[in-house]
């Protein structure tokens, strides 16, 4: 087995990570070029990778996505230094052949039904959200996923005319701890596990 992760890194990853509701501080480029960078390392159903990112940092992007906001989620959101997009791309399967090259993984998804390709994207896309917020958090930026956006609304204004749908958004930056709830509890090993 490999060495555990110190337990400073553990708190960061996971014990003492928060979602936040509200941010400053800036995040440049350079950190989001970083984020993806260790990322796109996750595993998805062979290699798809289905899951793509759009920063939102410009004045003219935050315009484009406000009005899909929740009204609980709009002051943040516009606030927040970044915030991601994460959406899907209905046709992932069309990198196959570079992402998985020893096979002819295509043949696999270029029949199937766009409930069966959405569930593909759905199930990977989310793992990689979630990849993102783990890497986010390693990087030292603070995070706040969140639903509580109209994804039509979302989609016509970022995306149309392609096969990306969006599936959640992430606010990054320095969280203000003033922003967090308490620490809501979590389901004990027995109540959400089992060992057979």
């Amino acid at each position: 087995m490999k060495p555990t992760l110190p337990e400073p890194a553990l708190d960061q990853l996971f014990r003492q990570a928060r979602t936040y509701n509200a941010f400053d501080g800036e995040v440049d480029d350079a950190i989001l070029h970083r984020l993806y960078d260790l990322l796109k390392w996750g595993p998805t159903t062979a290699n798809t990778c289905p899951a793509r990112f759009v920063f939102v940092k410009s004045a003219e992007a935050k315009a484009k996505l406000g009005p899909a906001l929740d009204e609980g989620n709009h002051a943040k959101t516009m606030a927040a230094p970044c915030t991601v997009i994460v959406a899907y791309d209905m046709a992932f399967y069309e990198k196959s052949p570079v992402l998985f090259p020893h096979t002819d993984a295509k043949s696999w998804f270029d029949g199937k039904s766009e409930d069966e390709l959405r569930t593909i994207c759905l199930r990977n896309g989310s793992l990689q959200g979630a990849y993102l917020l783990l890497a986010a958090r390693s990087l030292g930026l603070d995070c706040g996923p969140m639903s509580g956006f109209d994804n039509t609304m979302v989609d016509a204004a970022f995306f149309a005319g392609t096969n990306w749908r969006s599936n959640f958004l992430v606010n990054l930056g320095r969280g203000d701890p003033a922003s967090i709830f308490a620490r809501s509890p979590r389901l004990g090993f027995d109540e959400a596990c089992r060992i057979e």
